[in-house]
């Protein structure tokens, strides 16, 4: 298979290498605005996975240019921020190559998702929001639904923190400062009482207890992690619902600073906040040698609290060199890449939780190192065979 990555940076870089090990790549086009970015790319993945063509090009994506660089490849995967991605499942459809991405933002999926009739006659697959969260927590969430009969509830819960707080945040930038902040603002979407309802980002802090004694950490709504599941499960589920886990204290800080308008769009004298935020803050929690875990908990139970528990603590790979959020984003992503280059999907756009993912799935993820357990939950397992392990 030949796979186009675009986007050098550290997601990138573990969905590039994943395709050269697991992916049946026979070549890799790695694709990055920045010259030395995606040299500095190219030279890693080709020491780790010796022996498969890598090809870097530094070039920025747009229009015909983007169509050109696509065409001849099997698949196309979009690490870069999630504005680009609209206009690149574009692009992929015209050069009729497969296409996925990291997401992030739910109406630019939805702006993606209204591709899916051209895509369906092109026989083209576009998948976006494929990563940890949005992505592996919502397919976890939809294998968990098939396997609890009366499935009624379902919450996620997800977070990419260093290894120990660090900074007067407790928190260390695991990827894009754009990302953090867009996930930080907006509304999260959920199912309550079978409703859908609309809360604002950084709202509805709770105590979260993680796996192995982690310390105290909280939860609290953020925007995006649900994606287009809610509408999905409407008239099924009474709840939907995700949060994202940070060490305590997280919130109240970051809450002041959302209060004082420092995330803002609103420009103020000719300055928009949060574009000052993002140079001012973003180099601050950015440390390449941190030690990072990732937590991801999706629990499915019927009206009588019995279900399903899949639980994941990933931590950073000493050696491969990548961090647990790259990991745990970077190897589901090309997981579903993959599986589009190989054809074992169905043409159309739609999102990770739609494409029917079922055990093979999950297998295929261990197999990359992914720590996901499985725990019945409540009185008895409520799934529809205990002895069924996915």
């Amino acid at each position: 298979m030949r796979y186009a990555v675009l986007g050098a940076g550290r997601q990138g870089l573990a969905i590039a290498f994943d395709l050269m090990k697991q992916g049946g790549a026979r070549g890799v086009t790695l694709v990055d605005v920045d010259r030395r970015t995606v040299l500095g790319g190219a030279r890693r993945l080709r020491a780790l996975a010796p022996g498969i063509p890598v090809r870097a090009v530094a070039r920025r994506l747009e229009g015909a240019t983007a169509v050109g660089l696509l065409r001849g490849h099997d698949a196309a995967v979009s690490a870069l921020p999630y504005r680009h991605n609209p206009a690149l499942a574009r692009a992929a459809l015209e050069a009729k190559v497969h296409f996925c991405d990291l997401g992030g933002n739910t109406d630019l999926v939805r702006e993606a998702l209204t591709l899916d009739r051209a895509a369906r006659r092109a026989g083209v697959t576009i998948i976006p929001d494929c990563g940890l969260a949005p992505g592996l927590g919502n397919v976890l969430a939809a294998i968990a639904i098939d396997e609890v009969a009366g499935a009624r509830h379902v919450r996620i819960r997800c977070g990419g923190l260093p290894a120990a707080p660090r900074g007067p945040l407790g928190y260390s930038l695991l990827f894009s400062i754009e990302g953090l902040t867009n996930e930080y603002t907006g509304e999260a979407v959920t199912l309550r009482g079978g409703k859908l309802r609309r809360f604002e980002a950084f709202t509805e802090v709770e105590p979260y207890e993680g796996p192995r004694r982690l310390g105290p950490l909280e939860a609290f709504f953020t925007s995006g992690g649900t994606s287009t599941a809610p509408w999905r499960h409407r008239g099924r589920l009474s709840t939907y619902e995700y949060k994202t886990v940070r060490y305590r204290g997280h919130f109240e800080r970051v809450r002041a600073m959302i209060d004082l308008g420092l995330l803002s769009l609103e420009p103020v004298d000719g300055i928009v906040p949060r574009d000052a935020f993002h140079r001012i803050v973003g180099p601050r929690l950015l440390d390449p040698h941190v030690r990072d875990l990732a937590i991801l908990r999706v629990d499915c139970t019927d009206l009588r609290g019995a279900g399903v528990r899949y639980e994941m603590l990933q931590f950073h790979d000493a050696e491969t060199g990548f961090t647990a959020m790259e990991q745990t984003t970077g190897y589901p992503t090309a997981l579903v890449a993959a599986a589009m280059a190989r054809g074992e999907l169905r043409p159309g756009a739609y999102t990770p939780d739609a494409a029917g993912f079922d055990a093979a799935h999950l297998r295929a993820l261990r197999r990359r190192g992914l720590r996901i357990r499985r725990i019945p939950i409540g009185p008895g397992s409520g799934s529809r065979s205990d002895r069924r392990r996915a």
